[in-house]
């Protein structure tokens, strides 16, 4: 092995074993068979190996509507052949197929036509509509995304990388006020490597292009082996400027060309994505997470403080009541104990959520795992989409389990009935408004929309997979004896007496989940930037701290209430606990309209669709996880203080 890769095989090796040992350890095989993860061995080339450059999906934050490369008249190759794809970059729009591009490694190559196109009145059109909604043409080389360095005014020799370039501009002549449209038809490519002085080997480090837009000038005939006079390498005449842009209009002929520069980088293969991963203006970033975290963490210890001497003055005086009497003089969360156990309205639609809760819960902390090791990284495009769908379908057991635990307890007899409805309801609310968004998506012929294949995929998880696991864990967790209530169940409800305007269920639920959504709102920010701002995510180390945060935050604030609300003797504890941390989602739901008109340049209605459709299906997602949380920190929290003192 060659000894500028000796530190990267280092890393690669503990990462190697590490699976090797989750493997070992999930399967409960004699042998684990360990291998690379996709995207993480490197390839070396030699002098005059062939570079093949794929084309993926055209993007714009205008509209949200990734279409295939080639829905332009762009330059195919012979035959257009689709990369495989998983789950995840299906369901991203992703379109990755070959293109006419073909370099040779470090043989740079100047001005090489890649053919010539002339417009129609359709084409020209194509090619405007999407100039105007600032699509951008990405492409890949080596599993690297194509980037475009810009330079900021504001800091020097700081360089911001766009991905993917313009398709083109709107401009003017000079002297002229009609504004036309412009395409970019020369691309200068300039691909980084890294050289091993002893090997002579070369890996790709970096991906780059500067876009151009020149109307091309020839001499008689169009043939194959016609000479432009504005891009040359014999008369040294270069393409460095866009001067006499390439006009879209009918009837116009556009001849598309391309430069490839090879330049050496001390950059290692190890670190060639961390320019991709870097964000601007970071410190100010790092600085307002960690900023709202001791925030948070502050007012936990604060809580928890008060919660723990104030618990404990109570039990203390409750359990030193000598008589009847004194105890029936007091008030307090101990008067309520005959009713604070029972059933709530609807425990079968708290049940499914609750083991839908679940579900998320476990969903979210492997995924977290994975990509806090690594596991996930962007150079496996898809990848996090993919584990996210098939956790989510093997959490189904966990869902079940947890369902027809808790529905047992509330005297409940159908297990089959609470198994069907934990399978159903929100996979089915969000299949549906996750239909309806694709055929919307479909409808503008967007390389986004779901295919047929695809569709008849997720249907098969859900019911061929997550179905059955969800009735085999709502079967073992009802045959599980029955969780006991500390304290018995008064057969007469107590009357709530008339509460304070503070303790109104909607003002207390609202107020509730303000704390839970400070919690994760910065990184929020992060996370829509990179979903709609096509953006990479990769500080899932501190997304993890977050979570961590989140249900701390969730778990504190609904006890503190519950505390409040049976010191009142109102014992309707159940659903308020879920809806209190749950209600974190109407402000998530807020801040992503907000975000909308702020943030993004969205005109198009079908993309305003797009955007809360989904977002809609996010907020409904947080309110299962956070309301769950709540629900269950809540649920342990009445049962230990009513196990805590005496009963007469």
């Amino acid at each position: 092995m060659a000894r500028g890769a000796l530190a990267f095989q280092q890393q690669q090796r503990r990462r190697w074993i590490s699976l090797c040992l989750l493997l070992f350890f999930f399967d409960h095989v004699d042998v684990a068979r360990c291998f690379y993860l996709p995207g993480v061995a490197p390839q070396d080339f030699q002098l005059g190996d062939e570079l093949k450059v794929k084309v993926n999906k055209l993007t714009s934050t205008k509209t949200q509507l990734p279409y295939s490369y080639y829905s332009l008249p762009y330059c195919p190759p012979e035959k257009i052949v689709d990369s495989a794809e998983n789950l995840g970059e299906v369901l991203r729009g992703d379109r990755i197929e070959n293109s006419p591009y073909v370099f040779k490694m470090r043989e740079p190559q100047m001005c090489n036509v890649l053919c010539r196109v002339t417009l129609n009145a359709k084409t020209a059109k194509a090619f405007k509509e999407k100039i105007d909604d600032e699509y951008r043409v990405n492409m890949i080389l080596d599993n690297l995304p194509l980037v475009v360095p810009i330079r900021r005014p504001d800091q020097e020799n700081s360089i911001v990388y766009q991905h993917g370039f313009h398709l083109g501009l709107r401009g003017q002549y000079a002297g002229s006020k009609e504004e036309k449209h412009f395409i970019h038809n020369h691309l200068t490519f300039t691909v980084k490597i890294h050289k091993d002085p002893v090997t002579e080997l070369s890996r790709i480090v970096g991906f780059e292009v500067r876009p151009f837009s020149v109307r091309h000038v020839y001499d008689g005939q169009w043939n194959e082996k016609t000479r432009l006079k504005t891009c040359d390498p014999h008369a040294k005449t270069l393409v460095t400027n866009s001067e006499t842009p390439q006009e879209v209009e009918n009837k116009k002929e556009i001849i598309f060309t391309y430069d490839v520069n090879f330049e050496e980088s001390d950059v290692k293969w190890a670190s060639r994505w961390d320019t991709y991963l870097l964000m601007a203006d970071d410190q100010i970033h790092w600085f307002s997470i960690v900023n709202s975290l001791m925030i948070v963490l502050f007012l936990s210890g604060m809580v928890a403080m008060i919660m723990l001497r104030t618990l404990y003055r109570d039990i203390s005086k409750y359990n030193q009541l000598e008589t009847q009497e004194e105890a029936q003089e007091e008030t307090g969360w101990k008067l309520v104990h005959g009713d604070v156990f029972r059933p709530p309205s609807n425990p079968d639609l708290l049940c499914v959520y609750a083991g839908t809760g679940v579900q998320f819960f476990g969903m979210i902390v492997v995924t977290m795992m994975f990509a806090v090791l690594g596991f996930l990284s962007p150079s496996n495009r898809g990848g996090l989409m993919t584990a996210m769908l098939l956790l989510w379908v093997f959490m189904g057991l966990f869902a079940g389990y947890f369902a027809a635990r808790l529905y047992k307890m509330f005297k409940g007899a159908e297990w089959k009935k609470i198994a069907l409805k934990t399978a159903f309801l929100f996979p089915a609310t969000v299949f549906v408004i996750f239909f309806i968004l694709n055929a919307v998506i479909w409808g503008q012929r967007s390389s986004g929309a779901v295919p047929f294949g695809t569709m008849f995929a997720l249907v098969f998880l859900w019911f061929g997979i997550s179905v059955p696991l969800v009735f085999v864990g709502s079967y073992v967790g009802f045959r599980k004896p029955a969780i006991e209530d500390p304290v018995k169940t008064n057969k007469i409800p107590r009357q709530i007496p008339e509460q304070a305007w503070y303790m109104n269920p909607v003002f207390s639920i609202l107020i509730g989940g303000i704390l839970p959504f400070g919690a994760v709102f910065i990184e929020l920010f992060f996370i829509l930037t990179s979903i709609w701002l096509q953006q990479f995510y990769y500080i899932f180390g501190f997304l993890f701290i977050v979570f961590l945060i989140l249900i701390v935050t969730c778990a504190e604030i609904t006890i503190v209430l519950c505390y409040f609300q049976l010191c009142s003797e109102d014992y309707l504890w159940w659903w308020r606990s879920y809806l209190t941390s749950g209600s974190s989602a109407v402000y998530l739901f807020l801040y992503a309209a907000f975000y909308f008109f702020t943030k993004l340049e969205i005109t198009k209605p079908v993309s305003g669709m797009l955007y809360f459709g989904y977002m809609l299906i996010a907020s409904y997602a947080f309110f299962v996880l956070t309301g769950t949380i709540g629900f269950y920190a809540c649920f342990w929290f009445t049962r230990l203080i009513y196990s805590s003192v005496k009963i007469d």
